[in-house]
Order: structure tokens, then sequence, then C-alpha cells
């Protein structure tokens, strides 16, 4: 079995040399990139399994990389930043990202947040639902609302999947976090309600009035099919 490619963007060539040391020392394959552009270059060349992206690049900005990469790529990228406040983290979360880590950071916490990034979740028979205004196929991770298909982020629709998947029972904060992120993350609850929050805007008819995706105070959240005619769900 090859090792996980890593693609690590950075314009500063001292940081790509520590990260290629580091990550080949710790089993890893190692690509570079000094700016956007090279950066989808390569992606679309190697295919990696991974892409660490600094958020400061010149010309195109690390978060416009990130946006681009997502359009073809569902691999996890994670965001490098020297900033760390919420509106950033919600910035990069928006843009496609599936983690932040803010500098300087301890080569450890590094290496913790890529081995969670890279986690499976096993493969299985998926069912497709399909209501009256919303289709979700799990299979195919196609959304559609209103006949409309809806873009959702691979986090989003992990986090969509794991709901859906237990449809009708709340399922906790720790839960979640452990199931999409990793055991890791199992605090890290605003992750958790910015892509429930990012859903919400994007399925709902009145995200402030959720009829799908519900809050369990205290526990964390369910999600519910209302009890439509011309509900269906297929395995």
């Amino acid at each position: 079995m090859n090792p996980p490619t890593i693609l690590v963007v950075d314009d500063e060539a001292q940081i790509r040399r520590v990260l290629r040391s580091t990550l080949s020392s710790n089993g890893y394959d190692v690509l570079e990139a000094k700016n956007g552009d090279e950066a989808i270059e390569t992606a679309l060349r190697a295919r990696p399994d991974l892409v660490l992206l600094d958020v400061n690049l010149p010309g195109m900005s690390g978060l416009e990389t990130c946006t681009k990469l997502r359009l073809s790529f569902a691999v996890p990228i994670i965001m490098v930043t020297v900033r760390d406040s919420e509106r950033d983290k919600i910035a990069a979360l928006d843009c496609g990202a599936d983690d932040y880590v803010v500098k300087p950071f301890a080569i450890g916490e590094l290496l913790a947040r890529i081995r969670a990034a890279l986690r499976r979740i096993p493969n299985q028979p998926l069912p497709r639902i399909e209501i009256p205004g919303l289709i979700i196929d799990l299979d195919q991770r196609l959304v559609s609302v209103r006949g409309n298909a809806v873009h959702l982020t691979p986090k989003e629709f992990d986090v969509l999947r794991l709901l859906v998947l237990h449809q009708g029972k709340p399922l906790s904060h720790k839960k979640m976090l452990w199931a999409v992120w990793g055991p890791d993350y199992a605090g890290e609850i605003e992750y958790l309600r910015v892509v429930i929050n990012q859903l919400r805007r994007k399925i709902e008819i009145d995200p402030a009035q959720p009829s799908y995706l519900l809050t369990e105070q205290g526990l964390g959240y369910r999600f519910q099919i209302p009890p439509e005619p011309g509900t269906k769900i297929r395995s």
C-alpha cells in the first residue's frame, strides 16, 4: 500500500523544506507548491491525498485557492494561518477547508490533525431519501433542494450523512465530532456549530426555524423527516 501523498502549499521555501523533512520522516510522500496556481496544477496532475495550504499566498490567496481546489477535489484541505479569530476560521470552513492550524504550531499537533483528516468512514450501502422539496442521495453525495442542486463541502456532507443515517435519533456533539473529524476533536463544538449553520442555510426553507436539522438542547443535533406525504427512503 502506497503512503499518503501530501501537497504542501507555502510561498516560504524554508517552511516547505521543514515540512517536507518532517512529513517524509513520518512516512508521507510530499509534493510542494509556492502559490495557488502551482498548487492547482500540481493537484490536477498528482492527485494528492491531502493539501496543507497557507492562507497568505502571493497572487491568488489561500482561501481562493481552497475554493478552486474544492471544485475538483474532495480530499482533505488543512489551512495554515497566523490569524485566529472566529471570522477567519469561518471563512476557511466556508471555502471548503476541513481544518485549520494556527502559526506557530507544534509539529505534533499538525501531525495529529493530518492523521485525523486522513481517516475515512468505511464504505457501506447508503440510502436515498426523497422528501417533498428535498432529495439526499448519500451514495452519490448529491443534494437537491426544490429541484436545484446544492453544493456541500465535504465536511458539510459528512455531517449531514451522519445525521441522516441516524435519522430521528439525537446525536451528541462529542459523537458527531469524533465520527466526522476524529477523536482528537471531541471538544471542538464550534466546528460543528459552523457546519450545522451552513447546512441550515443551504437546505432549510427557514434556517431560523429548521424542519430537518433540529437542535437537541444541551446534547447535540437530530435529523428529523417531517410527516409529509410522498416521503421515500430507498436503500
